[in-house]
C-alpha cells in the first residue's frame, strides 16, 4: 500500500508513545533544545521530515571521497521503507531498535521505516555494544560489523538483522553459525536511500530466510545491469533513479543479482595485472590480524606494486614470508612491502579512508 510522506502510521512509536504527524514537532523541538548529540541528531532529522518540504538534505558518507550533501526525495524515502517492509514481511507494531547516529542515512531510514511501517522504535547511544544494557526482545535492527561482532552474545533477542557500511568479514561470518537470528548483509548508499540489495547469511538452516544468501538480491521494484567497467548500475525508479552509475565492481548474475567484487576506484594495475584489493583482503585474513588494507606504490618495472599496510606498530618478521606461502594466493596477490600505521584514518562512519593511508605511506 502506498503512502505519502506526511502520513505517520497510527501504530508508530518512538521510545514506547504514539505521535501524530502534528505532536512530533514538539518532540523534535524538546530533543534539540535538551538531548544530547545524538538526540539532536533524531530531533532535526524529525523536524526535517514533518516540514511542508518535499525534500531533505543529507550527506553521504564520505569513504570514497569527501563527504557530500545531496537531496533526497522524502516520497523516495517512503518508498525504500515501504519496499523493505514487503521484502522482509516487516508488520506494523514490530519492535525496532536503532543504535546508529541519526547523521548518516542508515539511521535516519530506520526512523522512516518506523513512521511509515507502523514500527514500534527504541532508540539508544550509538556504540560498539549497542545491545549492552538492554533486555527487550526486537524484530528489526541494523549495525555496522563492528557492532555485530560486539554483540554476538545478545544476537538472540534480535529477530532480523540488517548489516551494512562495510562488507562482513568471512571469520566474522562464521563466528555466526548457530545463531537464531536472520542476518542479512545490506548494499546501498546515500543515494539510493540506504539499501538496495541484500545477502543472507546462512547462520541456522532451520531459520527461515527471505531471499537467497549466495548473492546479493534486490528488493522489490529495483532491477541492476552493469556499465562498460563492469560496474553496477540501479535502476529503481520508485527512488528516482533511472540508470544510477556506481564505482563497485560486480558479477552480475542477473537483473536482480549480483556478486560485490570491490571497488573501480582502488583497483591496483601491477604488470598489466589488474588486482582488486578487497579480494585479495579476503584471502589474507586467516593469517593478518587486525585491521589492514592493500593499496600500491609506483614501481618503475611494474607501474604500481602491491603493498600490505598494517593497522598498529607490532611487527611480525614472518609475516610476508607466511603470505608468501600462501597456496591460494596468484604470485601477483602477494604485496612486495608491508608497512604499519599507528591508527588508520576513518570517516564519521567508521569507515577505512584508502587514500588518506595510501598518502601517508608514499
Amino acid at each position: 500500500m502506498q503512502r505519502h510522506f506526511s502520513d505517520i502510521h497510527p501504530h508508530f512509536k518512538l521510545q514506547g508513545f504514539h505521535y501524530t504527524h502534528h505532536e512530533l514537532k514538539d518532540v523534535a523541538y524538546s530533543l534539540i533544545k535538551e538531548g544530547d548529540k545524538e538526540e539532536r541528531l533524531i530531533g532535526d532529522f524529525l523536524m526535517d521530515w514533518i516540514s511542508p518540504r518535499e525534500e531533505v538534505v543529507v550527506r553521504t558518507s564520505g569513504s570514497t571521497g569527501k563527504p557530500k550533501t545531496i537531496t533526497l526525495s522524502k516520497q523516495a524515502m517512503v518508498n525504500s521503507a515501504l519496499a523493505t517492509g514487503s521484502y522482509f514481511g516487516i508488520r506494523e507494531k514490530s519492535t525496532a531498535l536503532l543504535c546508529l547516529s541519526a547523521d548518516h542515512i542508515a539511521a535516519k531510514m530506520m526512523l522512516v521505516r518506523a513512521m511509515v511501517l507502523g514500527l514500534s522504535l527504541d532508540t539508544v547511544i550509538p556504540s560498539s555494544t549497542p545491545m549492552s544494557g538492554l533486555d527487550k526482545q526486537y524484530d528489526l535492527c541494523a549495525m555496522v560489523p563492528m557492532q555485530l561482532e560486539k554483540s554476538l552474545g545478545e544476537l538472540s533477542r534480535i529477530g532480523t538483522l540488517l548489516v551494512g557500511g562495510a562488507p562482513i568479514p568471512k571469520k566474522l561470518r562464521e563466528s555466526l553459525k548457530g545463531c537464531n537470528t536472520r542476518i542479512y548483509e545490506t548494499y546501498g548508499m546515500t543515494e539510493t536511500c540506504s539499501h538496495i540489495a541484500v545477502r543472507y547469511i546462512e547462520v541456522d538452516k532451520q531459520v527461515p530466510q527471505v531471499g537467497g544468501g549466495e548473492h546479493f538480491h534486490t528488493l522489490p521494484g529495483i532491477t541492476v545491469s552493469v556499465d562498460e567497467r563492469g560496474c553496477l548500475v540501479i535502476h529503481a525508479p520508485e527512488l528516482g533513479l533511472d540508470a544510477l552509475k556506481t564505482n563497485d565492481l560486480v558479477n552480475l548474475v542477473s537483473e536482480t543479482e549480483f556478486d560485490w567484487l570491490g571497488r573501480w576506484d582502488h583497483v591496483i594495475n601491477s604488470g598489466g595485472v589488474k588486482l582488486i584489493p578487497e579480494q585479495i583482503e579476503e584471502k589474507l585474513r586467516p593469517v593478518v590480524n587486525g585491521r589492514f588494507i592493500l593499496t600500491s606504490k609506483p614501481d618503475d618495472t611494474l607501474g604500481e606494486k602491491l603493498i600490505l599496510v598494517v593497522e598498529g606498530e607490532e611487527r611480525h618478521p614472518d609475516l610476508l614470508n607466511k603470505i608468501s606461502g600462501m597456496k591460494n594466493l596468484d604470485k601477483f596477490e602477494i604485496p612486495k612491502e608491508i608497512h604499519h600505521l599507528e591508527s588508520f584514518p576513518q570517516s564519521e562512519s567508521g569507515k577505512v579512508k584508502r587514500d588518506s593511508i595510501r598518502k601517508e605511506i608514499l
